[in-house]
């Protein structure tokens, strides 16, 4: 058979290095020898003797999974093998995190990461109720992370004399460092009279990065168990 299909670019290639690289823009290759994670329903292929096995997140996570709608359903990935993860035909970031570092990121962002990395959910502070709960999944230790964006994500410097403001929408994930806290840019009388439909922000105070897709969030779609 002949077509630009068969393409370099379109042909996977053995894995040269173990755990995660980037296959393409819209997908991440995972050399598995032992343990990974992963959201649940992101493997699109995989070659080997891999195990796929659901993930619980404890009696915690799934509380707050049940009470605000936002957390991360995940599966284990064991054996020896290589596995593909995307998502929607997103565009793939891989982010190292080193010991002493900690990042927060949105639940609906999260492909894939090394079993090595600690993963918790936690409230945003400041948040209270308001930004549906704003509970996001905060990870340390050391390892590799993939992400997921709808389009090329904007990574904005947050320092002490310049806190940045995004939409609660909008926000992918920051340093675990900052502070935050929500602010509203409309005075009352101007929601009255319909506003701008940009009422609050969350602001992110303190020396770190925050990351921000290039659109608003769009409704869920329901999980497939």
């Amino acid at each position: 058979m002949k077509s630009d299909l068969f393409a370099k670019e379109n042909m996977a290639q053995p894995a040269t290095v173990a755990g995660m690289t980037l296959e393409n823009a819209k997908s991440i290759k995972y050399a598995v020898n032992g343990e990974m994670l992963a959201r649940q329903g992101a493997m699109i292929a995989y070659r080997g003797t891999l195990q796929f096995e659901r993930r619980g997140q404890g009696i915690g996570g799934m509380l707050k999974r049940a009470v605000t709608g936002e957390g991360l359903p995940l599966m284990s990935v064991s054996g020896q093998g290589e596995a593909w993860f995307a998502h929607e035909a997103q565009n793939c970031f891989i982010v190292d995190i080193e010991q002493g570092d900690a990042l927060t990121i949105n639940g609906r962002n999260v492909l894939c990461f090394d079993a090595s990395l600690s993963y918790e959910i936690k409230t945003v502070k400041g948040s209270g109720i308001a930004g549906g709960g704003l509970f996001n999944s905060v990870f340390s230790g050391y390892g590799r992370l993939g992400l997921v964006c709808e389009g090329n994500p904007l990574v904005i410097p947050v320092s002490p004399q310049l806190p940045v403001y995004v939409d609660t929408d909008a926000v992918v994930g920051w340093s675990a460092n900052l502070q935050t806290s929500l602010h509203r840019s409309q005075s009352i009388g101007s929601m009255l009279r319909g506003g701008s439909g940009e009422a609050v922000q969350l602001m992110l105070q303190g020396e770190g990065y925050v990351i921000v897709r290039p659109s608003e969030a769009t409704p869920q779609k329901a999980q497939q168990h």
